[in-house]
């Protein structure tokens, strides 16, 4: 059962996993739109948005293990065009090497803000956002999967898979539309996903 009052933005982040150039394709480019339009209704409301980018270094196990050799360029790894306005005035940029946002950097980050819950939106569903909301409810933080806000460059099988994993692993109720989302940190009752 929703309450009214789940997100409280002195306690809650919305954490924006990898929306950069690399992992913009023909499956994940639909989700940009939902993506900023939550980066703005967070903001609005006064609360933190952090961004992460992803960086694949030589001998990661992505290239080592699976021959996976993308997001090395300045371009690829560069936010999209529609997210650079905000890179300034977000609460942090967490920099990795690895799927999860907890890197000692990022778990750094969101212990000390004393954040409780954490809105997961971005690109991969599968890898890095599931990743980080997995590591999230391992460590003790409540995380919320904006369904509409998430996309897998490999395409809507991945994506699926990913909300699959997600429903069984932290519980149907941790997944969320990103209108629901809005409603509720505008202060207004939305509707129930």
């Amino acid at each position: 059962m929703w309450k009214a009052d789940w997100v409280d933005p002195r306690s809650t982040a919305l954490l924006v996993i990898d929306v950069q150039q690399g992992f913009v394709n023909r499956h994940s480019r639909g989700v940009l739109p939902a993506v900023v339009r939550l980066v703005e209704g967070w903001r609005a409301a006064g609360a933190p948005v952090v961004l992460s980018r992803f960086h694949n270094e030589p001998g990661s196990p992505y290239e080592t293990i699976t021959g996976w050799t993308r997001l090395r360029s300045p371009e690829e790894q560069a936010l999209v065009s529609e997210l650079a306005p905000y890179a300034d005035s977000a609460a942090a940029i967490i920099e990795k090497a690895q799927a999860s946002i907890f890197t000692a950097e990022g778990a750094q980050v969101i212990r000390d803000a004393g954040w409780t819950d954490l809105v997961l939106c971005g690109i991969d569903t599968d890898a890095c956002v599931y990743d980080s909301a997995m590591a999230s409810y391992q460590s003790g933080y409540r995380p919320w999967i904006v369904v509409d806000a998430c996309a897998s460059s490999g395409g809507s099988k991945y994506h699926d898979a990913a909300l699959l994993l997600a429903t069984r692993n932290l519980g149907a109720e941790q997944l969320v539309t990103s209108d629901h989302v809005l409603s509720q940190i505008s202060g207004t009752q939305g509707a129930q996903t």
